[in-house]
């Protein structure tokens, strides 16, 4: 029991998931419990769910058609996002 609310309680990586999921309405009851034990401690997740919504409520109603990429950026911009990933 101890290490399973330890995982809860330090991974943000599965907390930012269940942020995600929540907000495309699609979470359990126990994942709504795991999210508010985890954000109850947690005050880096707690930004990324309050910037998450933001994000949400500013883009509904466009079309995906509205966004398009190019190729060379989404490369670039993948290639800046593994970097800082491993910089960890």
């Amino acid at each position: 029991m101890k290490s399973a609310l330890k995982n809860i309680i330090y991974n943000c990586n599965q907390a930012t998931f269940l942020i995600e999921k929540k907000l495309a309405g699609k979470i359990t009851a126990s994942e709504t419990l795991q999210l508010r034990i985890h954000l109850a401690g947690c005050s880096v997740c707690k930004i990324y769910q309050q910037q998450s919504i933001l994000i949400n409520q500013v883009f509904v109603g466009f079309n995906n058609e509205d966004f398009k990429l190019d190729e060379a950026f989404k490369k670039t911009l993948k290639e800046n996002i593994e970097k800082e990933i491993n910089k960890n």
